[in-house]
């Protein structure tokens, strides 16, 4: 933290320095959460408190689909009135949730965990890519839709699944109204929704 100590009393300052590993927030955002923390009744600190703890030790991924669950199966595989024959890949979770806010698509999903990308040391095994074979080539899938942002590594992994799926079904990838290297969790609804309307057969 470097000088800031001589500004902060300690502990506000270890407040600020966990909130800044926070993705997205800044060392002004960190000091307005961390004084907006500290201005709360004890009773509604310790609520937020328990509720990181819970979610943390509570949350973890769906067998099936891999999304974020607190149950062994998420709420959407659960779903029996979800369209089974239609499986949208994305790359983790955020995409998940940007996806249904479009209330545009009823089928399943498929989470990736992640994109192939050497640079970082991630290849398509570190990824949930076999389990999503098995999926398609043991169930009766009709379609499977790539929804994965359109950067360079994104691309490679869409062309890498697209190209292992396509002996068992029909693979298209939606498309994109989105500039490249851009992701799907921050593109608007309306985007979303036609994206997947415009969704094309991949080569």
């Amino acid at each position: 933290m470097g000088d800031r100590t001589t500004v902060y009393t300690r502990p506000l300052a270890r407040l600020i320095e966990q909130l800044q590993r926070l993705p997205g927030v800044g060392p002004k955002t960190a000091q307005r959460l961390a004084l907006h923390i500290i201005k709360r009744s004890p009773e509604e600190v310790e609520t937020l408190a328990q509720a990181l703890v819970e979610a943390k030790k509570q949350v973890g991924l769906c067998q099936v689909c891999f999304h974020l669950a607190a149950e062994p199966v998420c709420d959407i595989c659960r779903n029996s009135n979800r369209d089974n024959s239609t499986l949208c890949v994305v790359e983790d979770s955020r995409d998940v949730i940007a996806l249904e806010k479009t209330r545009e698509y009823s089928g399943k999903y498929h989470v990736l965990g992640g994109i192939i990308s050497p640079m970082d040391g991630i290849g398509p095994d570190q990824l949930n890519i076999q389990p999503l074979v098995r999926r398609v080539s043991q169930q009766k899938i009709k379609e499977v839709i790539l929804a994965i942002s359109p950067s360079v590594e994104g691309e490679t992994t869409t062309l890498y699944v697209g190209q292992l799926l396509k002996p068992f079904t029909k693979v298209t990838r939606i498309a994109f109204g989105l500039p490249m290297g851009g992701d799907l969790e921050y593109a608007d609804e309306v985007t979303l929704a036609r994206a997947l309307e415009g969704r094309r057969e991949l080569d």
